[in-house]
This record gives structure tokens, C-alpha cells and sequence, in this order.
């Protein structure tokens, strides 16, 4: 009994906390549903037969006790305490480039462990997976094993931003920890059965010999991995310690080349393993010294139907993201045949310098995409307050201009990232001046098409984040699939037909056609945003 009541308190102060002060018993019943409660589970958790009849009695005690008379939600109450004068529309233009000054470079901050490999790869010739003398075989295996882990791990990492990040903004932090746990444990067992199938299949269709699959599997698993711990960093407010892993690993990659006479692969299998325990570590003992401070109110359990029913979108997105952003080069590799082993997919180094080149600029513009969301995300409440109710239209009109404001930042910031690629790629203290080669003109225009393509990805991911804010997933994960099959079928034919390096073509038409049908329905989304904002809670 005693268990039931404090579940149930807890459960009142949830629900208060998402949408206030609740209109009916029906909209509080919708909101415990949104929680991942099912009707079997009230009777042991809360000790009521089912969901409605608890609904009836948390919008009793929400609109009738004194305890909770005037209740407002987070949002109201953060907006109350942060917003003791009244903000005039004159006042925007200050208010965005503060957040701008906050955000872009919050961003760009958390780009920190890439450009540090990047660095390392310029200084020494191999960062914490990359090696500047492998040979092509060599290449193969581990950018395989790269692509791998990173798109294995995509669904995973996207669902940990998501719904650990839910717990955590509700101040849940046991079902927080549970969460990334849950996850963490999850991702990893998906990894080996994904090596387990592949293995299958080479049993019967020799793709590469077990040999070369060992260190594309090795290379899959510690890099998947990586990232799985590296996310909830991301969600518990503590990215610092993303850069301090890496810093460590990467560390530990350098001395081990230099002054042993260890393989080039085991170097960097050690310093990955560092970077991962090193970030286990930190987030045990984080979450073991949070909870202690902040004990759990409530002991639930994560119920895996619910889970999956309410993630399995967000899943689906990141998997889809990182698979179609390697689609091009699968489709380049398999298409030039002059390689010496007859394997499907061979590496092509000129190919593949024009890419890591035009990923940057979707790396950089990262920073745009924080500030943008975070921008959105406090002008909702803002301009909720400053515009009357009955006049809706207004509403939507200052976010959708808002919108714009944010795309044309996006425009500006790619300028300049372009110039600086340009720079890089042609200038004397830039690639030739750093590895004593000029580029191909294979590289070069893989570059300019892929950086484009990248661009519209970017845009489209931007869009995507306004449609997630308020919990739009079925447009952005159909946009993302038909994506894909443009990406597939036009880089298979130019590729074939053509040249190999045409392959990025399809990643351009098919990230071109992601931002315009993502654009489409952001359309759609502003004119119904008063809507679409009062039902998100």
C-alpha cells in the first residue's frame, strides 16, 4: 500500500508536470498512456484495476486539492521563473543572437572530439581508427567495420537522446539510468547478432575471407560501442567528458604506435577500449552519486512492448540517417573494378578524401542546428505568452518567420563553410601543404557535390528536429526512406553507367528530396502550430 501511494503521488506530479492543470480525465488518461503505463500494469503498480479509473482519480486530486491548486506545467513554471518582465516583439532580435551566441558554439564545442582526429590524423598519421599508410585492403576492412558499428548503433543512439532525455527533463533519473542501461545492453547484443548473420552468409557467398571479416567485426563492435556509451553523456548534461574519453584514447593510440611494436589495429583496439570504459566508468559513478542525492520517488520498471511501441520511429530514423549516409560510398567502391583482389566492395581512396572533406560541412553546421531548435523551442513559449488566443494565425506567422530567420543562418553559415573547404582543399598550408600531394579532380568533385548533398541533409535533419519538438515522426522516417531508394537507384545507375564517382549524385538528389519533403510538411506544420503545440502536452 505504502508503495501505491507514493507511485501515485509521483505519478500525479508527472502528469501536472507535463500538461498542468488537466481540461478532463480523458486528456490525463492519454497522458499517463504517453508514460508507457498500460492497464495491467495499474493494479501492482498503483493498486487501481485500470488506467481510466486512475485518470478519474489523478484529475480530481489535480483540479480539486488544495495541494495543487493553480498547477502549472515545467514549461509554465520555467517560463515564470526565468521571465519576470515582459518580453516585447522588439525585444527578439537581442534574444535570438543571445541564443545564437550560446548555442552555435555549444555545438561547435561538441565537434571538439572529431576535429580532434582530425588533428591527430594531420600531426601523426592515424587518430583513434584511421591510419594514413594503411593499404587498400587494409581500408577496406576498417571503414567497413566503421560503417557498421555507426549505423548499427544509429537507431540506438537516436532512441537514448530521445527517451532518456524525457526521463531526465522530468527529473526521473532512476528511469533515466534504466533507460541507457536498458539500451546500452540492447545495442550491444544487436552488434554481435548482426556479426553472427553476416558470418552466416559468408558461409554460403564468399564476400571476404574470415580473416579480413574478423577486423571489420572488431573494428564494428568497439566503435558501435563507443558511441552507445559516448550518447547519454549527450542526455545528462556531461558532453565534457565525451572529449575527455576520446582525448585518452587517442592518447593511448599515439603512444602505443610510437614506442611499441604492436600492430597498427591492436593500437587502436586498446585506445577505443580505454575511451569506452573510461565513459562506463564516468556514468556509473555519475548515476550512483545523482540517485543517492536524488532517490527515485517511484520503483518502475521498463515495460519493453510500450518501450518499443513509443521509440521503435526514432529507431527506425537514425538507422535510416547513417545508412543512407553510406550508401554513396558502398555504390562507388563495388563499381570500379581495377581494384587487385576481386572483393564486391574495394576501397577508393580518391573517393573516399572527397567525402571526409564534403562531411564537412554538415559536421560545422551542427552548431546552426542548436542553436535553430533551441531558438524554437524558447520562442514557442515566448511568443505564446505575447499573442492573444484568439488569434491563432499570429502565433503560427511569428514562429514560421522565425523559422526562416534560422534557415537563413543555416544559408550564411554554409558560405563560410564552404570558403574554409575551399581553403583546405586549395590553398598552401591546406592538403597539399599538409600530406605533399595535390588532390585528384576525382576528390575534388566528389567534394563539391557531396558537400551540397550534405547541405540539403542538414537542412532536412533541421527540419526533422522542428517535426520531432512537438512529436511529428511518421513524415521525417517516410522522407527518409524514399530518400534512400532515390539515393540507391540513381548512384547505382550513374555509377554503373557513367563513372563510379557519380555515385554521390544519388546522395545529393536524395538528400535534396529529403529537405523538400521534410520543407513540405514543416509547411503544413506552422499553420496548424497553435494546434499542434497545445496537443504535444
Amino acid at each position: 500500500m505504502e508503495k501505491h501511494s507514493e507511485n501515485i503521488k509521483n505519478l500525479i506530479n508527472n502528469v501536472k508536470d507535463k500538461i498542468g492543470k488537466p481540461v478532463s480525465s480523458r486528456v490525463v488518461a492519454a497522458t499517463i498512456e504517453s508514460f508507457g503505463i498500460r492497464d495491467i500494469d495499474t493494479e501492482a503498480d498503483f493498486g487501481v484495476s485500470n488506467i481510466q479509473d486512475l485518470s478519474v482519480y489523478v484529475y480530481r486530486q489535480l483540479t480539486t486539492s488544495l495541494e495543487h491548486k493553480d498547477s502549472l506545467n515545467v514549461k509554465e513554471r520555467e517560463f515564470v521563473e526565468t521571465n519576470t518582465d515582459t518580453i516585447q516583439l522588439s525585444d527578439y532580435m537581442m534574444v535570438k543572437a543571445k541564443i545564437f551566441a550560446q548555442y552555435y558554439p555549444l555545438g561547435i564545442f561538441h565537434l571538439l572530439p572529431v576535429f580532434l582526429q582530425i588533428a591527430a590524423i594531420v600531426v601523426f598519421g592515424y587518430s583513434l581508427w584511421t591510419h594514413v599508410h594503411f593499404n587498400h585492403l587494409q581500408s577496406t576492412a576498417v571503414v567497413l567495420g566503421v560503417m557498421i558499428g555507426i549505423i548499427t548503433s544509429g537507431g540506438f543512439v537516436q532512441v537514448i537522446g530521445r527517451q532518456a532525455s524525457f526521463y531526465w527533463n522530468y527529473h526521473d533519473y532512476s528511469m533515466t539510468k534504466k533507460t541507457i542501461d536498458y539500451l546500452l545492453k540492447l545495442g550491444v547484443k544487436t552488434l554481435l547478432i548482426i556479426f553472427l548473420l553476416i558470418c552466416f552468409i559468408n558461409i554460403f557467398i564468399h564476400i571476404y575471407p574470415f580473416k579480413v571479416l574478423f577486423i571489420v567485426f572488431t573494428y564494428a563492435f568497439f566503435v558501435g560501442t563507443l558511441l552507445l556509451v559516448l550518447a547519454p553523456l549527450h542526455t545528462i548534461k556531461q558532453r565534457w567528458m565525451i572529449t575527455i574519453a576520446v582525448i585518452l584514447g587517442t592518447f593511448v593510440t599515439v603512444i602505443l604506435n610510437k614506442y611499441t611494436d604492436l600492430l597498427i589495429y591492436y593500437t587502436h583496439w586498446f585506445g577505443i577500449a580505454l575511451a569506452i570504459l573510461s565513459a562506463k566508468t564516468y556514468i556509473y559513478f555519475f548515476f550512483r552519486n545523482y540517485l543517492k542525492n536524488h532517490p527515485p520517488k517511484a520503483d518502475l520498471n521498463i515495460k519493453s512492448s510500450v518501450f518499443i511501441y513509443q521509440n521503435h520511429r526514432y529507431f527506425l530514423y537514425g538507422l535510416f540517417v547513417y545508412f543512407f549516409i553510406f550508401i554513396d560510398r558502398i555504390l562507388a567502391w563495388s563499381a570500379n573494378t581495377k581494384g587487385q583482389l576481386p572483393f564486391v566492395i574495394y576501397f577508393e581512396k580518391d573517393y573516399e578524401l572527397g567525402m571526409d572533406m564534403a562531411i564537412l560541412v554538415f559536421l560545422l553546421l551542427a552548431g546552426v542546428l542548436e542553436f535553430s531548435i533551441a531558438s524554437f523551442t524558447r520562442f514557442l513559449d515566448i511568443t505564446q505568452k505575447l499573442v492573444q488566443f484568439e488569434k491563432p494565425k499570429n502565433f503560427n506567422k511569428e514562429l514560421h518567420k522565425l523559422y526562416w530567420q534560422n534557415i537563413l543562418v543555416l544559408l550564411i553559415t554554409s558560405l563560410i563553410i564552404y570558403f574554409l573547404i575551399y581553403q583546405v582543399m586549395f590553398a598552401s598550408w591546406g592538403y597539399k601543404g599538409q600530406f605533399n600531394e595535390d588532390l585528384q579532380n576525382i576528390s575534388i568533385k566528389v567534394c563539391y557535390l557531396g558537400g551540397t548533398g550534405y547541405f540539403f541533409l542538414a537542412w532536412g535533419m533541421l527540419n526533422t528536429l522542428y517535426l520531432f519538438t512537438l512529436g511529428h515522426t511518421q513524415q521525417p522516417l517516410k522522407g527518409i526512406i524514399y530518400a534512400i531508394v532515390i539515393n540507391i537507384t540513381v548512384g547505382f545507375i550513374l555509377s554503373r553507367f557513367l563513372s563510379f564517382e557519380y555515385s554521390v549524385v544519388g546522395m545529393l538528389i536524395g538528400a535534396l528530396f529529403f529537405m523538400l519533403y521534410t520543407l513540405k510538411h514543416i509547411f503544413h506544420f506552422f499553420k496548424k502550430l497553435d494546434y499542434h503545440y497545445y496537443a504535444s502536452f
